[in-house]
């Protein structure tokens, strides 16, 4: 694999090339970018796929409707068969949509405004022509959409696979060179481990060098698992996991810690078909004894739960629902409430 990215080294530079003049470009003013006319936070990262970002937009918009301000979600929906913007309702589905924004929209329903759009800015002016009265903007992964200028930018990087250590496509990971950290306030070092000791926060702060001061660690926190359906009890000595997401590993960690477990990975935001299912049931068919389940992650039902089959009860399938905790929890909120202002 190292031998691989060496090789691939000469591209990778030539795309990092690429996308450092596009940057400048907007930096010197050459390219103008749309900036957005009222409070609005975008939630990114420098690295491709599977960082942590939608738990994270999730909190946020959580937080913002417990302090009842009108909040819209904005996003491009990905996956999504449909073009232009749109926006969600509760008949929404991900072929419309995509998982993500119908995942924020099953979880705030109305008290949130879910929109999506390829150009983010086609997507804030339909946001502040259709809700006045919103009062706060959160873009999902827009950190490198440059055509828009949020107020306050978040990045967000994984602990076990910090940016610092990454380099760019195809040779890594990275969508820009690791200096595009320095566009960001707030900098979120995703999947912790809990109850990480001050020592280890320090090293790590270290080895990042973020420019900006303020940097947080969040850790996943795992619910009861849900079933598809209410009959069904889970019963685990063996799980069979199907995801569609960036990164499966640690929900297989921690699935791992009570059940034997096998896993079906398909790539990120995969669209399931017919035929995925017959696979799916038909490995699972093939364990041995009762005390069997399927388990998926809550974005991955977002598109599964189209297939009338999977709510069989024989199937027993379940999704992990998940939230995060973040260290120095209070600060954190405060920061995005000095930014917000008393509404």
């Amino acid at each position: 694999m190292k031998r691989l990215r060496i090789l691939l080294l000469p591209f990778a530079l030539l795309y990092g090339l690429v996308v450092a003049i596009r940057n400048i470009l907007y930096n010197k003013g050459f390219l103008s970018s749309y900036i957005i006319p009222k409070k609005s936070i975008v939630v990114g990262n420098l690295s491709a796929g599977g960082t942590g970002k939608t738990p994270l937009v999730d909190y946020i918009l959580n937080h913002f409707k417990e302090l009842n301000i009108s909040t819209s979600a904005l996003s491009r929906g990905y996956g999504r068969s449909t073009i232009g913007v749109l926006i969600g309702n509760s008949e929404s589905t991900s072929e419309q949509i995509g998982d993500e924004p119908l995942l924020y929209q099953n979880h705030h329903g109305d008290q949130v405004n879910v929109v999506v759009a390829e150009k983010r800015q086609a997507g804030v002016e339909r946001i502040l022509k259709n809700f006045p009265e919103n009062k706060l903007i959160v873009l999902d992964d827009a950190f490198q959409h440059r055509a828009v200028r949020a107020g306050l930018s978040i990045l967000v990087t994984q602990f076990n696979d910090l940016y610092c250590d990454d380099f760019m496509l195809p040779a890594g990971n990275l969508r820009e060179f690791k200096s595009g950290a320095k566009r960001a306030g707030i900098l979120v070092i995703s999947k912790s481990p809990l109850n990480l000791d001050n020592e280890a926060r320090k090293v790590i702060i270290e080895r990042i060098n973020f420019p900006g001061k303020h940097v947080f660690f969040s850790s996943i926190a795992y619910g009861d698992l849900v079933p598809f359906n209410s009959t069904v009890i889970a019963k685990a000595k063996r799980i069979l996991l199907v995801t569609g997401i960036g990164n499966p590993k640690p929900l297989f960690d921690e699935l791992s810690r009570f059940s034997q477990v096998e896993h079906l990975a398909f790539k990120d935001h995969h669209n399931f078909t017919a035929s995925d299912i017959e696979l799916i049931h038909d490995k699972f068919g093939k364990f041995a004894g009762d005390e069997k389940i399927i388990v998926t992650t809550e974005k991955d039902f977002m598109r599964l739960k189209k297939f009338n089959e999977v709510f069989e009860a024989s199937h027993a399938w379940f999704y992990q629902p998940i939230k995060i905790e973040i260290d120095q929890q209070k600060i954190f909120n405060n920061l995005l409430e000095e930014y917000v202002g008393k509404i």
